[in-house]
């Protein structure tokens, strides 16, 4: 298998699909990559030679992804937190921090609620016996 960045690559994919499973690169930086490497997009990630192996590794050292993608993202957050900024307190409250509504929808950064509201008399008897 093949590995990059501390990550194991699908063989059987091409290699521009391959390199999406890193952290921090899609299909766009990948193509970009492949291009500056010298590599055919169209070639599966088992086909590389040693020689694009290492090119693209060289590559890829100049990026920040994987573990130094999350940790300046993380730290990014948490001075956001500790300085008390809006987007800060937001993140704090675990509500969204781009300026979306929340009266309804955001359930996906509120977490998931039982429904609460108006019952039909039957289903108050059922729930309430």
């Amino acid at each position: 298998m093949l590995r990059l960045v501390g990550v194991d690559l699908p063989e059987q994919k091409r290699i521009e699909i391959s390199l999406t499973y890193i952290h921090g690169i899609g299909l766009k930086l990948s193509r970009e990559i492949l291009v500056k490497a010298g590599v055919s997009p169209d070639l599966r990630a088992k086909d590389l030679a040693a020689k694009d192996v290492a090119s693209l590794q060289k590559i890829l050292d100049t990026y920040k992804v994987e573990g130094d993608l999350r940790k300046e993202i993380r730290e990014n957050v948490q001075r956001l937190k500790r300085i008390g900024s809006y987007r800060g307190m937001r993140h704090t409250m675990g509500l969204p921090s781009r300026g979306q509504r929340t009266r309804t929808n955001a359930r996906t950064k509120r977490g998931k609620r039982k429904t609460i509201g108006a019952m039909k008399k039957e289903d108050a008897a059922k729930v309430a016996a």
